[in-house]
């Protein structure tokens, strides 16, 4: 079962942020700068805590991981000024 995730991350490296930024999209869809929103399951969600425990400096860089609930049946309460907050839905893919 996915879960719908908001990740937010403060690193100071601009090194650091460009490769953390990258990584995350491939796990997420980008929100603002340094926050993204990822549908992940359980095995999905460790792979992004490992590649991001590589990534950041564990003394003075700082990563919050939301988990906002099963992503099916999550409502999320969130305020937006400006563009609209979507949260991310599961799509068919037709090959």
């Amino acid at each position: 079962m996915d879960h719908l995730y908001i990740v937010s991350y403060d690193v100071g490296n601009p090194r650091r942020w460009r490769r953390l930024f990258k990584t995350m999209h491939g796990y997420g869809e980008w929100l603002q700068l340094s926050v993204f929103q990822c549908r992940l399951g359980k095995m999905r969600m460790l792979q992004l805590e490992a590649a991001i425990s590589e990534i950041v400096n564990h003394r003075e860089d700082h990563v919050l991981i939301l988990d906002l609930g099963p992503a099916e049946n999550v409502i999320p309460h969130v305020r937006s000024i400006g563009k609209s907050f979507e949260p991310i839905q599961r799509d068919p893919v037709i090959v």
